[in-house]
Formats: C-alpha cells, sequence, structure tokens
C-alpha cells in the first residue's frame, strides 16, 4: 500500500506514536449502505477538524488517529488493499475465547482534557450523520501514573523513540492497530493478595519492577505478551491502552490498543494469552478480564486521507470522492 502523495515526499504517519494522554475516546462505527462518500470526505477533513478544535486550546495536545476496517476498505477504496488487512481471527483456548466484534472505523482521539474529545468527537459525528452507526464509544482517562484499575502500570515496556517507529510503521508509512474491550471482575480481582496479583501480571504492584524469570510463573501476563524470535530478537508494539468504568453500574474495564507494523505480531500475542503457549498454558488475566469487543484496522499515512485516490471502489461504481467547502 502506497500512500497518495508525491513519492518524493517522506510518508507522513497519522498521530500513532502521540505521547500517553490524560484522556481519550475510543470511537469505533460501521459505515451504513449509501454511506461511503460521507466518510471518504470525513476521512479527507479529519486533519483540518482536529487542527480547529484543539486551536482552542494549543497546549492540549489534541489529535485522533483514524483507522479503517477490512470490509469498510474493499467499500471506500478498493484495490490496492494493505497486504496484511484482514478480519481479526478468533483464538480460541480451553478455557477462554476471544472475541471478534464489528467495526469499519476507529477513531482514536486524545487529549490532556476530556473536553476537546468531547468537542472532536461531536464534530465528527456530526459530519457522519446518517452515514455510520455506533458500534462502541468508551471513554478512558488516566488513572494515577498510568495504572490501570486492576491497580498496576499499564505500557511500561513501550518502545521509545526510533525503536517506536521501527515497532509502529510499516514501510509505507502505516500502521496497523488492534483493539479490545476488557471488562474486570473486580469482586474476584481483588479477593487475591497482592503477592498473587503480581504472579498473575509478573510485575510488583507498588514498584512496577518486572519479576525475575525465575519468580515470573509462566502463564503471567508479561511471560506470554513477550514475543521473541529464534535469534532472541523481542518484537515490540505500541500499547496505549486505558482505563474506563462506572463504579455505579459496578462496569470496571481496560481499552486495550496496539498499534505495530504488521498485526502478525499483537495477533501471537493474543494466541499465547488464549490459547496458550504451550496449548493450555494460558493468560492467568483472563480468569479475571472477558474481552466484550476485537476489531483489526489499518492506519493509513495522514497524506492518504488528505489526498484520498480518485479510483473508486469497483463494487459501488458510484460517486466521487468530494472534500466539503471550507
Amino acid at each position: 500500500m502506497t500512500s497518495a502523495g508525491s513519492a518524493e515526499v517522506p510518508p507522513r504517519p497519522q498521530a500513532v506514536l502521540g505521547p500517553l494522554t490524560r484522556a481519550a475516546i475510543f470511537l469505533v462505527v460501521t459505515v451504513d449502505a449509501g454511506g461511503e462518500d460521507t466518510v471518504r470526505g470525513l476521512l479527507a477533513d479529519l486533519s483540518g477538524l482536529v487542527k480547529a478544535v484543539g486551536f482552542r486550546s494549543l497546549d492540549g495536545g489534541l489529535s485522533c488517529v483514524a483507522g479503517i476496517g477490512s470490509r469498510a476498505w474493499d467499500r471506500l477504496y478498493g484495490r490496492p488493499k494493505p497486504p496484511e488487512l484482514h478480519e481479526l481471527p478468533v483464538f480460541a483456548g480451553d478455557q477462554h475465547k476471544s472475541v471478534t466484534t464489528k467495526g469499519d472505523l476507529l477513531f482514536h482521539l486524545r487529549a490532556e482534557r476530556m473536553d476537546l474529545c468531547f468537542e472532536l468527537e461531536t464534530q465528527l459525528m456530526v459530519r457522519l450523520a446518517g452515514a455510520v452507526t455506533v458500534a462502541d464509544e468508551t471513554q478512558g482517562f488516566r488513572y494515577f501514573d498510568a495504572r490501570d484499575v486492576l491497580g498496576f502500570v499499564d505500557g511500561t515496556e513501550n518502545p521509545t523513540g526510533p525503536d517506536a517507529s521501527d515497532a509502529v510503521l510499516a514501510d509505507d508509512g502505516g500502521s496497523y492497530v488492534i483493539v479490545q474491550k476488557y471488562l474486570h471482575d473486580m469482586t474476584a480481582w481483588n479477593a487475591l493478595s497482592t503477592e498473587d496479583q503480581e504472579m498473575v501480571i509478573g510485575r510488583r504492584k507498588l514498584s512496577d519492577i518486572e519479576l525475575s524469570d525465575e519468580e515470573k510463573p509462566s502463564n503471567s501476563h508479561v511471560a506470554l505478551n513477550t514475543i521473541t524470535e529464534p535469534d532472541g530478537t523481542e518484537r515490540e508494539i505500541l500499547r496505549d491502552n486505558m482505563p474506563f468504568g462506572r463504579p455505579a453500574y459496578g462496569e470496571f474495564g481496560t481499552y486495550f490498543i496496539g498499534y505495530a507494523k504488521t498485526p502478525s505480531v499483537t495477533e501471537r500475542m493474543l494466541e499465547n494469552m488464549f490459547v496458550g503457549s504451550p496449548p493450555g498454558n494460558y493468560d492467568r488475566i483472563l480468569d479475571f478480564s472477558t474481552p466484550v469487543t476485537g476489531t483489526l484496522f489499518y492506519v493509513p499515512t495522514a497524506e492518504f486521507l488528505d489526498n484520498q485516490p480518485e479510483t473508486q471502489p469497483e463494487s459501488l461504481g458510484i460517486g466521487s470522492l468530494r472534500r466539503s467547502q471550507p
């Protein structure tokens, strides 16, 4: 997959490498029949909308990453299709099973203030009215020192600097992102001692220090999510997970979002978690956390969205790409 911009201009990725923020909204929608032109027009104007809303608070760090699902790509852009874009498989072990849910578009909104995310999402939905159906909306927040609601720091091993670019950006400047929404059984989790929780995660709860190989169980979350090649090279992804919840309704969860240059790395992590490595040695965190969504998206470059291809999907043969007038 190549960017629609000039070959002389380096690919300009969307803000997938942006820093962790205090607030985020994860919006997943499906495209209604006949809504393709509206969606293409919105995506072409996305960078302008982010600038317009973000200008109200220049230190707010507002950004928005748009991802496109496999079926939606066929409808919106046809061929060529990003080489590794496909429907997310279901990973099923003897005890636990992942889920794959509908999703044509992902909007990952981040800022230091929720009001900025809220306003941008409002503007997105105004533009998409009548063209999409909401599949899921989750508002996440930073919990103390970047902890999940289970009490552990989340994202410690994220790559930084050039390592992050190497892990996240494909050769064409795009990226792949998998999202999953997990709900936690806090009653069962809180019934464990802190020491037992640390064995489930593979880290010390207070200090966030990873347990030694001798201490760390093979079915801990850290052990099963460490992916290495035969030569010992570790394969990394970039997690921008956020906690969410409604305590009054007993809802506590973590929204997993992992960017990678190839979805195969994240999918291998999921296979390790649900099937086990070896099979049967599944991730113990699944005894307390249940996935309720799961979708894979491709994140094209910012240039692709700004200057979308003129070619139309063969299956539709209707409409034309139109940018809205300022």
